[in-house]
């Protein structure tokens, strides 16, 4: 038996905390190993506990989401952390992204999404919701030199057809069937993908894509 998901919750309202503690609590392979009542307390545990995933709120006192995600990446870049946002949020879910949050979901998800993009992003895959992309990039203004595509340049056709399937949230395994390579191939795709660009997850790769009209968000 595989072990399971450890989670962090944090979060300072005490009925999403337990809402969520006592629904991910009840999901086979998964375990919440703690919480978090805000920033400071999520950077603190996230280091001394080392969870597979990070539940993170935005919004908490003493610090926000956005800077405790820096502070956990820059000290543990292989933290893999789920942002929790709602429609106010559209500046920080971008700052998260370059903090190196590695997905976001609506708080009024359903409790079937909560769960599979926490198992996405525990396989390292990218969660992106189209309400939350469609509302970054109406705010998103690219400099002309983004805007025409820079760094492109730099890939190969096989990147840009990898990079543009990370886009649409798919894992290593089904890029591997769809393109009829191997696994270890797509892996090296993607770490030369990020070197190119100088990003630091696929998440941040898979926004780069949709900025640049690799592909659009209603397709994911």
């Amino acid at each position: 038996m595989s072990e399971p998901i450890r989670i962090l919750i944090a979060d300072d309202h005490p009925v999403v905390r337990e809402g969520l503690m006592t629904m991910l609590s009840s999901e086979a392979g998964m375990e919440v190993v703690a919480t978090a009542v805000n920033g400071i307390e999520a950077v603190e545990k996230a280091l001394a506990l080392l969870p597979d995933v990070i539940l993170m709120d935005l919004l908490m006192p003493r610090k926000d989401g956005v800077q405790a995600t820096r502070e956990i990446v820059q000290q543990n870049p292989q933290a893999r952390i789920l942002v929790l946002t709602s429609f106010g949020d559209d500046q920080r879910v971008l700052q998260s992204i370059q903090a190196g949050a590695m997905g976001y979901l609506l708080k009024d998800s359903s409790p079937e999404e909560l769960v599979e993009a926490v198992r996405k992003v525990y396989r390292h895959q990218a969660v992106m919701q189209p309400e939350i992309l469609i509302k970054l990039m109406k705010s998103y203004q690219p400099a002309g030199e983004e805007r025409a595509g820079a760094g492109q340049q730099h890939l190969t056709e096989r990147e840009i057809e990898v990079l543009r399937v990370v886009a649409l949230g798919w894992s290593n395994q089904e890029i591997a069937r769809r393109l009829n390579i191997s696994e270890r191939t797509v892996t090296k795709h993607i770490s030369n993908i990020l070197a190119k660009l100088h990003l630091e997850n696929r998440t941040q790769a898979a926004y780069y894509a949709i900025r640049q009209g690799l592909v659009q968000p209603e397709e994911r």
